[in-house]
């Protein structure tokens, strides 16, 4: 099988090799801990939960790096204004560690919850301030550096490449189209390495400047610049070329063009070869903000009665590439056709178990064929993510099933099928459909024999005992199917 994938570097899909055969070093933009997430950040850590997913189901071991920035991460996203922590310690009335610690924790839970598969490395950007120094150390040595008043800096115009990946209009920024321009910069788009403590600022976070880094040799207090972490942190432990590495596009023209153009300017290699983005999501058609009171995480939506499956499933309803539009209606669309799926998979404790090697049945064409279509979704996934896709070919299979007698179901292609959903997709069918009771099967069967005798009371009393322990029941003329509600 070929995996595809849209590489912003090439800008278009192209066939995914790795470095070493069967083994992909891969680099995820963690989050900026310093508030709740909200719906539009969780997206982007499910498609790239859905990318390790599709690796795996491509034989491919991965070893993956995922940063949490607990420092150095400025308003505005690029060298100006405050670090996110301070200012979220300010807000709550707490330190900018106490504040780390509280989000960094909801993080790891929001994950846990998501059903996302935990990277081999969750990296803390403050756990890394040596290595941040030293690529720092090796920057300077090659004269790439210089300081000002607030920091020292990255010369943008020593890397003759630095605007090839996004595409960047330099001149235009010279012009002051990008950032208010700070008069010392060498260029606008020089960025900022390590920015110094401003004086009578006190910093709950903040390191000694080593004196060999300072033009004056002095030690002032400093915190590292949020684009230094990510290369210092990936370089550390995948080592000077990635394989792949992930992120939004917001930060095709900053964040992720100034990891390059300090990683390649140490190493003079390629940092990564293959680079993927997620576009954006909104909420009713337009950009999530706080004044807009949009923002919502994952707490209000189970406020609101919706689980973080249904969000996932929302979520996989659209392709990474695409932007993506959020509304209460679609998010109960989601939940519909998962409780849809639950439903499919509990038929697999209401077939046959003779069923499972049974050749004949297999071909017979009144069998649902199953078996099939988890490769096609493996398939579907391989080209370029394509979510949208596979959960076409589920809801094709599925559709199959509907109304059809237990003895024309493939038990084994309806689990196989299910544990391809599961493995890729990580909608968790089989964990959350387990087999009912035996008591509870006592019950079904009562029910039906008080139909058979046309006690209608009695059998409406059963049902109603049974959807009350969440149990629902659907009179076919197969028989009476019963699932999760």
């Amino acid at each position: 099988m070929t995996l595809k994938l849209h590489n912003t570097l090439t800008k278009k899909v192209e066939e995914f090799n790795s470095q070493e055969p069967g083994k992909v070093k891969l680099y995820t933009c963690g989050p900026t801990v310093y508030d709740h997430l909200t719906v539009g950040n969780w997206a982007a850590y499910i498609y790239w939960d859905t990318l390790v997913r599709t690796l795996k189901a491509n034989d491919y071991t991965v070893d993956r790096v995922m940063n949490i920035t607990d420092v150095g991460h400025l308003t505005s996203d690029a060298d100006e204004g405050e670090d996110k922590l301070e200012k979220g310690a300010r807000r709550e009335g707490k330190t900018a560690w106490d504040i780390a610690a509280y989000y960094s924790d909801q993080f790891l839970e929001g994950m846990n919850n998501l059903n996302l598969l935990a990277p081999e490395h969750i990296t803390k950007a403050t756990d890394y301030i040596p290595q941040q120094l030293e690529l720092i150390r090796k920057l300077k040595a090659k004269d790439y550096t210089y300081q000002i008043d607030d920091g020292i800096y990255y010369d943008t115009s020593k890397f003759p490449t630095y605007a090839d990946f996004a595409g960047l209009d330099l001149e235009a920024q010279r012009a002051g189209a990008r950032v208010t321009f700070n008069s010392e910069k060498r260029n606008p788009s020089d960025f900022a390495l390590w920015k110094f403590t401003p004086a009578g600022e006190k910093r709950d976070m903040a390191w000694p400047t080593p004196a060999d880094l300072t033009d004056d040799g002095s030690e002032k207090p400093g915190f590292p610049g949020w684009h230094l972490e990510c290369s210092a942190m990936a370089m550390d432990i995948l080592g000077e070329t990635l394989d792949i590495h992930t992120g939004g596009i917001d930060h095709i023209p900053v964040h992720h063009t100034n990891e390059i153009a300090q990683s390649e300017a140490v190493t003079g290699k390629r940092f990564s070869n293959y680079w993927l983005h997620n576009n954006h999501l909104k909420v009713d058609g337009t950009k999530i903000s706080k004044s807009l009171g949009n923002g919502y995480t994952l707490q209000d939506l189970s406020e609101r009665g919706y689980s973080e499956m249904d969000y996932r499933m929302f979520v996989l309803q659209g392709h990474y590439s695409n932007e993506g539009n959020f509304t209460f209606d679609n998010l109960e669309a989601a939940k519909n056709r998962l409780k849809n799926w639950r439903s499919m998979a509990a038929l697999r404790h209401q077939t046959h178990d003779t069923l499972i090697d049974d050749g004949d049945k297999l071909a017979d064409d009144k069998t649902v064929q199953l078996l099939a279509s988890s490769q096609a979704v493996i398939e579907a996934l391989s080209n370029n993510l394509d979510t949208p896709a596979a959960l076409a070919i589920i809801d094709d299979a599925f559709s199959q099933l509907e109304g059809k007698a237990a003895a024309d179901i493939h038990q084994h292609g309806l689990v196989q099928l299910l544990e391809t959903i599961d493995s890729t997709l990580g909608l968790n069918l089989l964990g959350t459909t387990p087999d009912i009771s035996d008591d509870q099967k006592q019950l079904i069967l009562e029910r039906q024999q008080a139909r058979d005798g046309k006690d209608w009371a009695k059998s409406d009393e059963l049902r109603d005992q049974l959807t009350g322990i969440g149990i629902g029941l659907k009179d076919e003329t197969r028989g009476t199917i019963w699932f999760y509600i």
